[in-house]
């Protein structure tokens, strides 16, 4: 791990068209949320500030990406949004447009490559943006955690795997768990963080599967079941995540 360098991308701007270059863990399905091909261009054109990498000589091995926004605004007040990351990005590209000045960082994503799992380098990410928004003057970063573990039991209701616990009174999934032990306190369930819907031929197309019986359709990766609707034509998967907040005074 003495190679690894982790810097904002404002600070290495060269690094923006090596962003998507590693190998993954995210299911195919998952980069077909509809706000995600919008925004994350503008993440990286705009701000800049708020994305960190990690390199290993060359090689990028991590990425992690945030937002500013304005919680403590007039109707959101200090209260985190049951639609969780959709939601976040809708509001933190409302505020720049308007002019709304930020008073929280939250995560968007931290993902580190296949080949590097296992080596602490999530918790490293994490302290960098927790650092990065410490700079930058906020007092809490919030993220919509997307449980890890999760994936293995598709039909557990989020609202009990979110405060599951091990012994130790620690969380049970492994991504919370590094998440508590950098200082973050488990705050609610966001149900409906990321809606991703398609027709079937898409989700065919994505997870391989036939998608041809109505109903739930576990598909490798979701944290809950796909619906699919063969008479109408389409499936829709409702991605629930966990809120976790970090105050940082």
């Amino acid at each position: 791990m003495t190679g690894i360098k982790i810097t904002s991308l404002a600070h290495r701007p060269e690094l923006a068209e090596r962003l998507w270059d590693m190998a993954d863990p995210w299911p195919e399905f998952a980069v077909h949320d509809d706000l995600a091909w919008l925004l994350y261009p503008r993440m990286v054109a705009e701000l800049p500030e708020f994305i960190w990498v990690a390199t290993d000589g060359d090689a990028v091995v991590a990425r992690a990406f945030s937002l500013p926004f304005a919680q403590h605004a007039p109707g959101r007040d200090g209260v985190l949004p049951t639609r969780g990351w959709d939601q976040i990005l809708m509001w933190a590209f409302s505020d720049l447009r308007r002019g709304v000045e930020p008073d929280t960082l939250s995560a968007i994503e931290i993902t580190v490559a296949l080949d590097r799992q296992g080596e602490g380098l999530s918790g490293r990410m994490l302290a960098a943006m927790r650092e990065g928004a410490r700079a930058a003057g906020f007092a809490e970063v919030v993220a919509p955690v997307r449980p890890s573990g999760k994936p293995a039991e598709p039909d557990t209701s989020i609202h009990e795997y979110a405060y599951r616990t091990r012994e130790d009174g620690l969380p049970y999934d492994p991504w919370l768990r590094v998440h508590v032990r950098a200082g973050g306190v488990i705050d609610s369930v966001a149900p409906l963080s990321m809606t991703i819907n398609g027709s079937l031929a898409q989700w065919r197309e994505w997870t391989g599967l036939p998608f041809d019986e109505p109903g739930p359709v576990r598909v490798p990766g979701a944290l809950t079941p796909v619906r699919c609707e063969p008479e109408q034509g389409y499936a829709v998967y409702v991605e629930p995540n966990v809120w976790v907040r970090h105050r940082l005074g």
